[in-house]
């Protein structure tokens, strides 16, 4: 499992890398055609007073990574039991088989569960994962998202993260440049087929983030596990052989006991 998880952690790390330049460009788009489009009324833009709160949660589908999975569910717990503090009602969207069996045990609400996607993501799993978000959101199910992912800093070091997924908060950044678009058809008819694509690859991102995390987690788990064994094998083959050379020492000591007394 240690090599298997070091073989996949290059790979996981490339395909963050290679994501980061399309994050970049499509935050900078959206930020330019927000400008250009003033206020607008898009669905995902709307901040409302939130009763129901949703909260996405991406774990893992496989044990034996220590406590990656374990860190990222409570510091989503704690976000949920100050939701259920203030009087709102808490839908979880849990990604991974860890979430969703540590969420449904305690009672609840999970309109929509994803498994098989937190090992190798895919655009298309961002896609289905943002479709139901963005539905329950726009129909008024949820009135807020917080999503929960394990960010990659390197091979050491992984962060449990909190974002608010929805409603979009229009990426501002003064050391972005601005550029001034001709727009066809109008900024507003453009800016409402670009914020679902802006949250897809929030999403895509995550997912990548947190794949790296969990086999960067794994590698760190099993490495401990083989020394911890490989020390617990030490331990045992020393105890072994003192017991066998106690059962040798006791064997001769009766034999040369027998000897002495036959020879009385």
């Amino acid at each position: 499992m240690e090599l298997i998880a070091s073989a996949r952690i290059p790979k996981a790390q490339a395909r963050v890398q290679a994501s980061k330049p399309y994050s970049a460009k499509i935050v900078e788009v959206v930020r330019n055609v927000s400008a250009a489009a003033g206020s607008t009324d898009h669905p995902l833009l709307a901040a409302r007073d939130p009763k129901t709160a949703g909260v996405l949660v991406v774990s893992s589908d496989r044990g034996l990574c220590g406590a990656y999975a374990t860190t990222v569910i409570r510091a989503a717990e704690q976000v949920i039991l100050e939701h259920e503090q203030a009087g709102r009602a808490v839908k979880v969207y849990p990604i991974g088989k860890k979430a969703i069996a540590y969420f449904a045990y305690r009672g609840y609400e999970l309109p929509r569960t994803f498994e098989g996607v937190t090992d190798t993501p895919g655009y298309g799993d961002a896609r289905v994962i943002t479709a139901a978000l963005v539905e329950d959101f726009a129909s008024g199910e949820i009135d807020v998202v917080d999503a929960f992912y394990t960010r990659y800093q390197s091979a050491l070091t992984q962060v449990p993260t909190e974002y608010q997924l929805l409603p979009i908060s229009t990426p501002e950044g003064e050391e972005q440049r601005t550029v001034d678009y001709d727009y066809e058809p109008s900024p507003a008819d453009i800016l409402d087929r670009l914020l679902p694509r802006y949250v897809e690859a929030t999403v895509f991102s995550m997912l990548l983030e947190s794949s790296a995390s969990e086999h960067a987690s794994r590698r760190r788990a099993m490495k401990a596990a083989t020394d911890n064994a490989e020390e617990l094998i030490r331990a045992l083959t020393v105890q072994a052989n003192r017991q066998r050379q106690a059962e040798i020492t006791t064997a001769i000591t009766e034999i040369v006991g027998g000897a002495e007394a036959l020879n009385a």
